[in-house]
């Protein structure tokens, strides 16, 4: 018998192959890891957030059925896309929300750190992506890193899949992307990594 993550695998592999119908498999298999994703993203955002998180989830699965074609390689690939979606949905709308402001300060922003990345309650998405715009500018994979581990929710394993690097390699860049963050969200002055 074949593992879930198997079959998840395949579905991918043919919705990639062009069959709309693995897609349709393929959607409520993967829901609830989708709200899982959603709710953890929602979590961070302020209270009365216009976004729900069963929209969140569909503005991203519409984005997914109107992308080129991916070539998903795993699900671990699939769910850090849909992750990366998600957090790029919220951005959009924190950057709409600010353009709508004039003159609002922006906060402080600080973060916090347990045994992963940890965003405080209230923390300005916009922030955070634009300090992992700066990181990828100059070291693309350990951006990469923290959008799969952080956002995406993937272990150092599935991360190590997904880039195609060793767990060492995931462990140590995640270490060193999370200390550059944090410096850069508080607005140490540094020069790389």
């Amino acid at each position: 018998m074949e593992s879930p993550a198997h079959q998840l695998t395949q579905l991918l592999q043919a919705w990639s192959d062009g069959d709309q119908s693995a897609l349709d498999k393929l959607m409520p298999v993967v829901y609830d890891e989708l709200r899982r994703l959603a709710r953890h993203y929602m979590a961070d955002e302020r209270p009365g957030h216009t976004l729900q998180t069963t929209a969140l989830v569909n503005e991203a699965y519409l984005r997914l059925v109107d992308a080129a074609q991916f070539n998903w390689e795993s699900r671990a690939h699939f769910f850090g896309v849909c992750a990366g979606m998600m957090r790029r949905i919220l951005v959009d709308a924190a950057r709409s929300r600010q353009a709508q402001k004039r003159g609002g300060d922006v906060p402080d922003l600080e973060l916090q750190e347990a045994l992963a990345v940890g965003v405080e309650r209230g923390t300005d998405l916009v922030a955070i992506d634009d300090a992992l715009q700066a990181l990828a500018a100059f070291d693309a994979r350990k951006a990469q890193i923290i959008e799969l581990r952080f956002f995406g929710g993937l272990s150092v394993q599935e991360t190590a899949e997904v880039l195609k690097v060793s767990e060492e390699t995931v462990l140590r860049d995640w270490k060193l992307a999370k200390s550059w963050l944090r410096r850069e969200l508080s607005g140490e002055p540094q020069s790389g990594i």
